[in-house]
């Protein structure tokens, strides 16, 4: 076997050397190839880009015909060279031509070469291009040579990702990493925001690639790992670490992969081939992200983003950055991150921030609500945008269609800026029907609330002339603190609302947590599934001096005024029977003190869990008030988890069964003279709340944004031929019918703004 000229090191040195030389892109190439080939003893050298329409371009050569040069294509997986692209794996053979997958190209003139080695060349886990040496006589590649040309391939690779190679590229052979990109998610909020790039967890930069002392490069790793590895178990021993959190199941997997010999092995084995240690990290996530990349196992999927998360964290230790969420935001300020929690959304300065965009998330995630909140584009499940971006990027997000566009063109550019025109055209109009009541043509009043959960977001019921707010979420306080809120706390915030409501109602809706809302400082047990899980109003009953504090601090803060509480999650009667009786005990309790009640004390029920459709005659003479939350609701009759859009974009939450369980609720709640609120997120959807409409829902709550385009509809709407057409659908002989498409046919027959 022959070896390779004075090592990996040296020919790391000369690629250095070479990029400092005043040189034109194509001859650095084909110096680069040339350096390689020298050192490798091999008789070819090439270099093949994958272009952005899936080809790979043979773009510098030593040893093949020099007029095959950019002249040369192989589709992605044709080859040799495609199947490395594809899979990302790299490929030795003795004698290629044997291979059945092996692809001739005459016009290269390779016809008397054996011998192959081809290594994918791959940055932020995406396949760049594809390196190969080639020998005349039959050999074998070792281990050593496949490791030197892996590292070869990783300078490479940041050499052309971070040069400028302009001169070379032709429309369809885009190298450039940097390239415009577009992204399709999943919509959180409408809307369209332009921006600059803030990552949430910037990727450290690696800016010195080789080592200049391979002894000390490997002292300085042991060292880091050793303090990472500190920080963790410091971490873990933290007071307010429960042991059933999901906090600590992931510090528990980065502290088996921090201790895992293998990678600590790649790392030290990429350092003794020439590269720093920051290099080597960088180097081994890479080819562990391409491979886990390509599969298809959730699992696998999800100890990437863990394993790519240790690595930064390694990294911010080699290299001393710890940048954090403190730091200063541009002006329209767009946050990219894998996934955040809403506390860590509202530690950043709202004043700049005007979008977020997520690898991760779903549309009901308690992040997106507060997004939504804030009055924030957002959009989630943007794969892989996190390693293809970097602060500073100009970015925009269409929140209707869930698309993000990554450093987008002058013309894409300009169409959004066209279209924010426009919308800022439709938002002056919405806010000049604020004032005007909101009544149906036909003579039906419409009340139209706010869903919220922060003060912040409560002066904008001024913007948008609700009635009131239909739902106030006051978990969000308990999921942004630290540790759980004391009673003056709770109460200081519920009073700041109904001061900022003023003579409008608020309904503020009791702790709605546990499940998949964990709180950090609260002891949960694992669940298989969190949805149907110990949550809520049941976590408030086997919990009373939990649920007792928030009563009493509600109670406190209206000081006299009236008030409105709504229970979550019931599933029988008693559950609801059970809460008011805490509720009583609480009001004797103010009262024996000589404090003052609330002058109006409304109880309500949240209709979400399924088993209450056949309670509501139990139920509802019981209750001052009812709400739909639709998001559980749908989700519970339909056997599909809301979060998950491989089950939840099959079923039309305004079919004829969801909406036959909404009408079915309406009108028990008119028989005994209980109003009745629809508080979900299909209130806030133009169609969806035309369906509401029309089997008598008149109480709509929703997202401040969706005010404005829900009234303009009611104002524009004769109901009455609506409500019977979707009645006679609804009728019990009917089926296979479409309510969506025929409240499309009505919307083009009245001209209804949607």
């Amino acid at each position: 076997m022959a070896t390779s000229i004075g090592g990996p090191r040296v020919l790391l040195r000369q690629l250095r050397e070479t990029m400092a030389e005043p040189l034109g892109s194509q001859a650095r190439l084909d110096k680069i190839v040339g350096l390689i080939a020298d050192n490798m003893r091999a008789d070819v050298c090439s270099f093949y880009v994958l272009r952005d329409d899936g080809a790979l371009e043979l773009f510098a050569t030593k040893g093949l015909a020099a007029e095959s040069v950019h002249m040369t294509t192989l589709r992605l997986g044709e080859g040799l060279v495609g199947i490395i692209a594809a899979e990302a794996e790299p490929l030795s053979l003795d004698d290629a031509p044997s291979h059945p997958a092996f692809a001739y190209r005459p016009e290269t003139g390779e016809d008397p070469y054996s011998a192959f080695l081809g290594v994918p060349v791959l940055r932020a886990g995406q396949t760049l291009g594809v390196l190969v040496v080639q020998n005349t006589e039959r050999r074998h590649y070792g281990e050593d040579e496949m490791e030197a040309m892996l590292t070869t391939a990783t300078i490479l690779a940041e050499m052309i990702a971070t040069s400028d190679f302009d001169n070379l590229i032709k429309p369809g052979s885009d190298i450039d990493l940097r390239r415009p990109r577009m992204f399709t998610g999943v919509s959180f909020t409408d809307g369209i925001a332009l921006g600059t790039v803030v990552l949430h967890d910037p990727r450290v930069v690696v800016t010195n690639f080789i080592a200049e002392d391979t002894e000390q490069e490997k002292t300085r790793l042991d060292t880091a790992l050793e303090r990472m590895r500190v920080s963790i178990d410091a971490m873990l021993d933290h007071g307010d670490m429960q042991p059933s959190s999901d906090h600590r199941d992931i510090l528990e997997t980065y502290r088996m992969f921090a201790n895992d010999r293998g990678w600590v092995h790649r790392l030290t084995e990429a350092i003794e081939n020439g590269l720093s240690a920051e290099a080597a990290v960088e180097r081994v996530q890479n080819d562990t992200r391409a491979r886990m990349m390509r599969q298809t196992d959730p699992y696998i999927r999800d100890r990437l983003h863990d394993l790519d998360d240790l690595a930064n964290r390694l990294l911010r230790v080699l290299t001393g950055d710890h940048q954090g969420i403190g730091r200063n935001l541009p002006d329209n300020a767009i946050l990219v991150a894998r996934n955040i929690g809403p506390a860590e959304l509202l530690e950043y300065d709202r004043t700049k921030l005007r979008g977020i965009v997520l690898e991760e998330g779903g549309a009901t995630a308690h992040v997106a609500i507060v997004a939504r909140s804030l009055g924030m584009v957002a959009v989630g499940r943007a794969q892989s945008i996190v390693s293809m971006c970097e602060s500073g990027d100009d970015i925009i997000i269409d929140g209707p269609a869930g698309v993000v566009h990554l450093r987008p063109t002058p013309d894409i550019e300009q169409a959004y800026i066209d279209k924010v025109k426009v919308s800022a055209k439709r938002r002056a109009h919405y806010a000049a029907l604020k004032d005007i009541p909101s009544i149906t043509k036909d003579g039906v009043e419409i009340t139209l609330l706010h869903n919220s959960g922060l003060v912040a977001d409560l002066p904008m019921l001024d913007d948008t002339g609700a009635a009131g707010v239909g739902l106030f979420r006051t978990e969000l306080q308990f999921m942004i603190a630290s540790k759980l809120p004391r009673l003056g706390e709770q109460m200081d915030l519920y009073a700041e609302a109904m001061a900022i409501a003023k003579d409008r109602p608020v309904v503020f809706r009791l702790l709605d947590i546990g499940g998949d809302k964990v709180l950090p400082y609260l002891r949960a047990d694992n669940e298989e599934n969190p949805a149907m899980g110990f949550r809520s109003i049941r976590l408030g009953l086997d919990r009373p001096g939990l649920l007792r504090t928030q009563i009493r601090a509600l109670l406190m803060a209206a000081n006299g005024r009236a008030l409105k509480i709504l229970v979550p999650m019931v599933t029988e009667t008693f559950e609801f029977r059970q809460t008011r009786m805490v509720v009583n005990k609480e009001v004797d309790r103010l009262r024996r003190a000589g404090k003052a009640v609330p002058s109006k004390l409304e109880l309500g029920v949240m209709v979400e869990v399924p088993s209450l459709l056949f309670e509501l005659d139990q139920l509802l003479p019981e209750a001052d008030f009812v709400s739909i939350g639709s998001n559980d609701l749908v989700q519970f009759l339909t056997a599909s988890d809301r979060a998950n859009p491989r089950v939840a974009k099959n079923y039309d939450p305004i079919g004829l069964p969801r909406l036959r369980a909404i009408r079915h609720v309406v009108d028990a709640a008119r028989k005994y003279n209980v109003p009745i609120t629809m508080c979900g997120e299909l209130a806030g959807k133009p169609v969806d709340a035309l369906a509401l409409m029309a089997v008598g829902m008149t109480r709509l709550s929703m997202g401040p944004a969706s005010i404005g385009p829900i009234k303009e509809l009611v104002l524009n709407l004769d109901l009455t031929p609506i409500r019977q057409s979707v009645a006679a659908a609804l009728s019990d002989g009917a089926s296979g019918i479409s309510i969506r498409a025929l409240l499309h046919e009505w919307i083009e027959k009245q001209g209804l703004p949607i």
